[in-house]
């Protein structure tokens, strides 16, 4: 756990304005300066309207916040327990406005600025301009917090101590080995579902097989495999999905995140919606140290979900989430805990289609969030008619449109990626930044057998990917 405010980094906050601080984004715990109490939604609950007040430490979800610039000298703080946003209800403006937790929206009772008072803050909020406050200097758990017009008073002042960075794996379009398009791929090219990472000075993909599989190329063209991340498998996966065989995972995805290696994958059965979602980390690929680090989520009969095709996404604010799906009622988002990389908050549903959408890709570029997502059947060698399909959104929740403006959620679909004579079925995609595509294709030519084909990932005029 980081140090108190004031004695954070040099740098981590500045006076853009006057009293107006410049706040890194992470995840602090708020404690008032008049009770020693920690700001939190009351009970712990997960809805809409749900109270905050204060209480003594418990260290729980409930009593950390993820703090996020949203431009303009203003931040929303979402809880890290429920996923919702701190706001004055019904957009009072009246001393005594009540605070709660609603789904963030981005409106302006949910807006915060933050004042400097040496150690301390206060937060004014862009609706009303009158400052989040402990009700009636109260020092009891349970205690009541509201507005009041502001007067930096200790009822008024709050500690913050940050417990998580949130940052954005960096962006390097360098890497792409120069390659105008296709890369000539060699050596072990088999692969399922994969997913591709560049670290230290090398490409490593993982991919679907027994014990989560994984090869390495220096120049990302002259593959050669290494040992797999789990070969003998965990035994815990059959706790979850009693028909497993006990080894066989099934797309992987690796993307780094706050300085250590975040390996997401699934373990399932065909035709069943009885899937998990695991987590393992590592401080990085080459280092081979994989911690099992358990369950993310699970699905069973009895939901509309499917846990499976997990793929790490890193908003453009740098808070990390999760999309992931296939089938059934198609392909979902969750906040993540960027202290546990789990799950936090509610499920958003952002494509459906009947006939099959699976394995879902999501980046950010330039103001949209590209949702990638394979579609129809897999898994058949020459028989199958897998192909990657595509849209954008402004906000990481969707809407997601077609380049035509028809909702994936209705069951459009327009095409990235149909595959060709050589490749007649190709999908499992996975992207490296916004500029390299990795997918499988079932090769035409060696009697179907899927294999890596990697791609510079271009953009048109438009803001469309294309080859």
């Amino acid at each position: 756990m980081s140090k108190i405010l004031n004695a954070l980094t040099i740098g981590a906050m500045v006076l853009s304005s006057p009293l107006a601080l410049a706040l890194n984004n992470g995840v602090y715990t708020i404690t008032s300066k008049h009770s020693g109490k920690f700001l939190q939604t009351n009970s712990a609950l997960a809805q809409d309207g749900a109270n905050v007040d204060t209480w003594g430490p418990t260290y729980h979800d409930t009593q950390k916040w993820l703090i996020t610039h949203r431009g303009n000298e203003q931040y929303s703080l979402i809880n890290l327990n429920s996923g919702k946003a701190l706001e004055i209800y019904q957009f009072s403006t009246q001393n005594g406005g009540n605070a709660v937790q609603w789904e963030y929206t981005g409106n302006a009772t949910q807006l915060w600025t933050i004042k400097s008072h040496g150690n301390y803050v206060s937060f004014i909020n862009a609706n009303s301009g009158k400052a989040l406050d402990l009700y009636e200097f109260n020092t009891a758990d349970g205690a009541n917090v509201d507005q009041w017009t502001y007067t930096g008073n200790d009822a008024q002042q709050w500690k913050l101590e940050k417990t998580a960075n949130v940052q954005a794996t960096p962006y390097d379009p360098s890497q792409t080995n120069g390659k105008t398009d296709h890369w000539a791929v060699s050596g072990d090219t088999f692969t399922h579902d994969p997913t591709l990472m560049y670290q230290n000075g090398t490409w490593w993909q993982f991919y679907t097989g027994d014990g989560i599989p994984a090869k390495y190329a220096t120049d990302g063209l002259t593959w050669k495999p290494i040992p797999a991340v789990f070969p003998s498998g965990l035994s815990w996966w059959r706790n979850y999905v009693p028909a497993h065989n006990g080894i066989d995972v099934w797309a992987p995805d690796v993307r780094e995140y706050n300085g250590r290696t975040w390996l997401y994958y699934a373990i399932s059965s065909f035709g069943k919606n009885t899937s998990m979602i695991g987590l393992a980390s590592a401080p990085s690929i080459e280092s081979g140290q994989w911690r099992d680090d358990g369950l993310v989520i699970r699905s069973t009969s009895s939901n509309n979900y499917n846990a499976i095709d997990p793929d790490l996404v890193i908003a453009k604010d740098g808070a990390p989430w999760l999309v992931f799906g296939s089938f059934w009622d198609g392909i979902k988002l969750t906040r993540l805990n960027p202290e546990t990389m789990k799950p936090l908050g509610q499920l958003y549903s952002l494509a459906r289609r009947t006939g099959g959408i699976e394995a879902p890709t999501l980046i950010y570029r330039q103001g949209y969030y590209y949702l990638f997502v394979s579609i129809d059947k897999c898994c058949s060698g020459l028989n199958s008619t897998y192909k990657i399909a595509y849209g954008r959104s402004q906000t990481i929740t969707g809407p997601y449109l077609t380049k035509s403006g028809k909702r994936l959620l209705d069951g459009n679909v327009e095409l990235f990626d149909r595959g060709n004579d050589r490749w007649p079925a190709v999908g499992g995609e996975d992207i490296v930044n916004t500029d390299v595509i990795i997918r499988h294709g079932y090769d035409a030519t060696d009697n179907g057998v899927s294999k890596m084909i990697i791609s510079k990932l271009n953009w048109d005029s438009q803001g469309w990917p294309k080859y």
